[in-house]
Order: C-alpha cells, then sequence, then structure tokens
C-alpha cells in the first residue's frame, strides 16, 4: 500500500510539474493555428462577407470554389505561372543549396586540409550576415553579369545556404564513423564511390532537414525577387500575391469597387501553401527512419 501510495505521488508530482508546459504548448498551439484558421475561413467568403463577417467562421455562402477558380483564370492564369515559378525556384535553388551542403559540411567534418578551420569560420561569420543586406549588391553584381529578371537570379543564391552547411558539418562529424570509412577504402572503394554509396545514406535525415530549410526559405522569398526581378512572368507567389494586395488596398483606399482583389489574395495564399504542407508530410518520415541502421549493415 505504502509503494502504491509513493507511485501515486510521483505521479502526481509529474503531472503538476507539467501543468505550465501544456500551457504554455496550447497557447503556442493557439498563436500557431489562428492564423491558418482564419486563412480557411476567409478563403470560403466572398468580397463583401470576407470583409463585415467573423474571421474565424463562414460567411454567408461557401465561395471556395469559386475563389479558386477566379485565382486560377484572372490576368489569363498568371497565378498558375508564379505558381510554376515558385516550384522552379523552390526545387532547383532547395535540391541545390541541400546538395551542396552535404557535400561541403562531408569534407569539413572528414578530411583534413589546410585551411579548414579557416573556411569553417567563414561559414559561422557568412550564417550571421542577413540576406536582406545582401540583396542590393546581388543585383549590382547580376547586372553586371547580364542575369538581372532570369530565372538564376533567384536560383543561384537559393543554393548558397551556410546554415546548411555548418548543420551537415556537425551532422557528419557524429553520424559517419571514420572506422566505416577506413573500411570501406581497405574495400578499394574511391572516394567519390564510398560518398554516393555509404556515407550519402548515413547522411540522410541531415540532408532531408537542410532540404525541407532551404525549400521553406526559397518558397517565402520575397525580397530578392522583389528586386533582380521585373517582369511579372518570371515573379514567384510571394511578390505575385503582394502586387494583387497593393491593387486590392489601393482600391479601397481611392474608394474604387475592385476590392474584389481581396478573395483572390486570400485564396491564393491558401493554395502557396499547401505544396509546403505536403512536403512536410512526406518528407518527416526521413526524420525517423532507420537509415544509419541500415545502412552499417551493407
Amino acid at each position: 500500500m505504502r509503494a502504491s501510495a509513493n507511485r501515486h505521488r510521483r505521479r502526481g508530482t509529474r503531472q503538476h510539474k507539467s501543468t505550465p508546459l501544456t500551457a504554455a504548448m496550447v497557447l503556442m498551439l493557439l498563436y500557431t493555428l489562428l492564423p491558418l484558421v482564419w486563412l480557411l475561413m476567409a478563403s470560403t467568403k466572398d468580397s463583401g462577407s470576407l470583409l463585415s463577417s467573423f474571421g474565424l467562421w463562414f460567411g454567408d455562402g461557401f465561395h471556395l470554389f469559386g475563389n479558386v477558380k477566379d485565382v486560377l483564370t484572372y490576368d489569363d492564369g498568371i497565378y498558375v505561372r508564379w505558381f510554376g515559378n515558385t516550384l522552379l525556384y523552390a526545387l532547383v535553388g532547395a535540391g541545390g543549396a541541400a546538395l551542396i551542403a552535404t557535400i561541403g559540411g562531408y569534407a569539413l567534418a572528414k578530411y583534413r586540409f589546410r585551411g579548414r578551420n579557416a573556411v569553417f569560420a567563414l561559414v559561422l561569420g557568412a550564417i550571421t550576415i542577413p540576406g536582406t543586406a545582401l540583396a542590393v549588391p546581388t543585383y549590382l553584381l547580376f547586372s553586371e553579369v547580364g542575369i538581372v529578371d532570369t530565372p538564376w537570379a533567384v536560383i543561384l543564391p537559393s543554393m548558397v545556404s551556410p546554415f546548411g552547411l555548418y548543420l551537415m558539418r556537425v551532422y557528419a562529424q557524429e553520424a559517419i564513423p571514420d572506422s566505416l570509412l577506413e573500411a570501406a577504402r581497405i574495400d578499394g572503394a574511391g572516394e567519390l564511390r564510398t560518398f554516393f554509396t555509404v556515407s550519402l545514406r548515413l547522411l540522410g535525415p541531415g540532408f532531408v532537414t537542410v532540404l525541407l530549410f532551404a525549400l521553406v526559405a526559397t518558397w517565402n522569398n520575397y525580397f530578392l525577387p522583389l528586386i533582380v526581378l521585373s517582369d511579372p512572368n518570371w515573379f514567384p507567389l510571394t511578390v505575385g500575391l503582394n502586387q494583387w494586395n497593393n491593387l486590392a488596398t489601393g482600391a479601397a483606399g481611392s474608394g474604387t469597387t475592385t476590392t474584389g482583389f481581396y478573395p483572390l489574395v486570400v485564396t491564393g495564399s491558401v493554395l502557396a501553401i499547401i505544396p509546403l504542407v505536403i512536403a512536410f508530410l512526406f518528407l518527416q518520415r526521413y526524420w525517423q527512419s532507420g537509415l544509419a541502421a541500415g545502412s552499417v549493415k551493407q
């Protein structure tokens, strides 16, 4: 009986200690989900209901499918073009950033060469520089090269990820045993073969992590495309939706009747977040998979 009472007392103590943490997590959950709920509710409304009804509930009628049709067909389907541009920038830029960071992090972690510490120090310094501070110098450099107002002006900077390189260096240092590399070399495997057949499998979870970080950063990139792109046909979703938002707010301020841009902006924003949700749901399983164990067995 005494042992049972002690167990109940310890159980009650643990529950009491977790109450503040639970409350904090609930507040964070509400802070995260409320904007999403508002966005989903707003995408089902027309312009009149959007401005007059309660934000966290439905308005007069269900206009989601009509709003989606308006978004996809407005201005000869310019939104579809923006969506395709964003996919191009995100897939090529984020994929390249993850691959370069993985190769560079692996080299910094597993090879000894002159200047290695200096290179790593430069990487750490680059992390502290905000991307907005490099936007104007990047524009001037690309203007000299002649790639302003082309997809390369967005893709090339997106392939540089100092934080991803730092993350992969730290991850590779712990994830890849030196004995495994020595065994592969003794068996006659070259450095490239060792990397692609042995090390890359062990680096899978880190690669996916960097890929997701780079994917989100590229998908939500706004300031750089705003500076280096002037042709609307090359705009990503961030710049294009902001252009629609400026039209809506300008129309509202001038008293004109083109506030129908508000449903376009809201519904376009909902469509824009769907690929990121799918990417997270698809790639998160690699964080929990046993890639390391399977690679070591091979």
